[in-house]
């Protein structure tokens, strides 16, 4: 037995002293990739490192030290704060309440819709709710359907965001009453050319205004155009659908936030109601449950760890700011702004012993040029989730991998990289950033944090990080 263990030990050690041997030229590799896609040195902040406690060891170091724009890496420290905050497993709470009498199988009174910040909450929910609220035996409601987002302040996006970015999906508005991540489905079809094309809503309801103009041509092309702004002469959105579609394809599908949460998740409500036969006599207005209000209905979110994975997998704004303000309003439970979060952010930054004078964060999903952030704060973040089992397994879970999934999708395919590494993607103009781990044969772990921010084509940066992480795991 102890001549078997001797044997395995050393092949161990032989195994190891190869992988160290190749880690030896990794800084010769570096410089050599660097001079093929065409970037300087003094652009790139690098740190990374491979194994854990005694056998920790520094892989690169390149300007580690030196504070840069992350973009959308901050994610990482977002997710960070959100587990600690919320264990896994924690789900956020969505209620229907009354007020006022019912007699005779109507609700003489107002529904209320009180939102708890779940990002997730979407059409399967809503039907969770409204079965249960049927199972009251209610009818018809004589009063109005009262949305409660109070839980936040009425600020809908943090002021970093880009003003030409705001009507798509992945940047929609926040509310602690969202549904449907606060996006319309626009389905398009063709309906004989010559004709104008076949659109529909999903889901339909009163919110939104429909206008038309998409025309059916020949061929297989997609030429549509949707616009959707904000009518301020009702409460809702107009969806304008133009350009045209081919005959030759079968449907084209289109995704558009809407600028009303509130409103937004109310107008819903009715119309789930309706497809329930349930009638409402009133208005959909914004408002406040009274404390008396009855409890008939509560749907619960899927797990946190889910909704974190929502955020990281494709680099989800919305998700990243609806979060932020849940951890504002674990300190202060009405009208949470994203300030309240972010102050929560930098606390568990200290708490990490993250270098002060290496970051800044002020947006938290990293779409900002003010956020800063060295190489090796970022690591000491990713380290920390490493290394704490309570929330590592679910962190890890959340990211990108290479090749398969998420915004890494098409990245590493097909190398010796695929399904070996998983990380968090960021870019901004001039910034192409990548933040994670990458597994080896051996069992051991890089930890590592690539930032770049300069003016050379994101195309050869990514390239350039890329072949660097190929190396260091084949």
């Amino acid at each position: 037995m102890r001549f078997f263990l001797n044997v395995c030990l050393i092949v161990f050690v032989a195994v190891s002293a190869q992988a160290d041997e190749k880690f030896a030229d990794v800084q010769k590799e570096f410089e050599a990739l660097a001079k093929k896609f065409g970037v300087s040195t003094k652009d790139v902040g690098i740190y990374a490192t491979v194994g854990e406690g005694e056998e920790l060891k520094t892989l690169l170091d390149v300007n580690g030290q030196k504070v840069m724009i992350p973009a959308s890496i901050s994610k990482v420290a977002t997710a960070s704060a959100v587990l600690a905050s919320f264990p896994p497993g924690f789900k956020f709470k969505t209620q229907l309440l009354t007020s006022g009498d019912v007699k005779n199988g109507t609700l003489k009174g107002n529904l209320y819709l009180k939102g708890g910040g779940d990002p997730s909450f979407v059409s399967e929910n809503m039907w969770f709710l409204v079965n249960a609220f049927i199972r009251a035996k209610i009818r018809k409601i004589e009063g109005d359907i009262i949305v409660d987002d109070s839980l936040f302040d009425k600020v809908r996006y943090d002021l970093s965001r880009q003003k030409e970015r705001v009507d798509r999906a992945y940047d929609a508005p926040v509310g602690a009453m969202s549904f449907n991540w606060n996006s319309v489905n626009i389905f398009v079809r063709p309906n004989g050319v010559g004709n104008g094309a076949d659109v529909s809503i999903d889901p339909e309801n009163d919110y939104i205004r429909l206008v038309n103009k998409a025309k059916t041509v020949s061929g297989s092309a997609n030429k549509l155009l949707a616009d959707r702004q904000e009518d301020k002469k009702f409460d809702g959105d107009v969806i304008h659908v133009g350009g045209s579609i081919g005959q030759g394809l079968k449907e084209v599908v289109v995704f558009k936030n809407i600028t009303q949460p509130d409103l937004w998740a109310g107008y819903n409500l009715k119309s789930f109601l309706a497809q329930r036969g349930i009638t409402l006599t009133g208005k959909i207005k914004n408002g406040v449950t009274p404390e008396k209000a009855e409890l008939v209905a509560e749907s619960e979110s899927k797990a946190i760890e889910s909704i974190v994975a929502d955020m990281n997998k494709f680099s989800n704004n919305y998700v990243a700011e609806m979060l932020t303000k849940n951890l504002g309003a674990v300190k202060k439970t009405k009208g949470a702004a994203l300030a309240d979060g972010v102050a929560v952010l930098n606390e568990h930054m200290q708490s990490l012993g993250v270098p002060a004078d290496q970051y800044h964060l002020q947006s938290p999903s990293g779409l900002t040029r003010d956020n800063k952030m060295s190489s090796f704060a970022m690591w000491k973040v990713l380290q920390h989730l490493r290394n704490d089992f309570r929330v590592q397994p679910e962190f890890l879970t959340s990211l990108p991998i290479a090749g398969v999934d998420g915004t890494l999708k098409k990245r590493m395919k097909n190398s010796p990289a695929e399904r070996w590494v998983r990380a968090k993607t960021g870019f901004l103009t001039g910034v192409v950033s990548l933040a994670g781990y990458a597994g080896l044969e051996d069992g051991r772990v890089v930890t590592f944090s690539f930032v770049y921010n300069g003016s050379t084509d994101e195309t050869k940066i990514r390239s350039f990080f890329d072949n660097l992480l190929i190396y260091l795991v084949k």
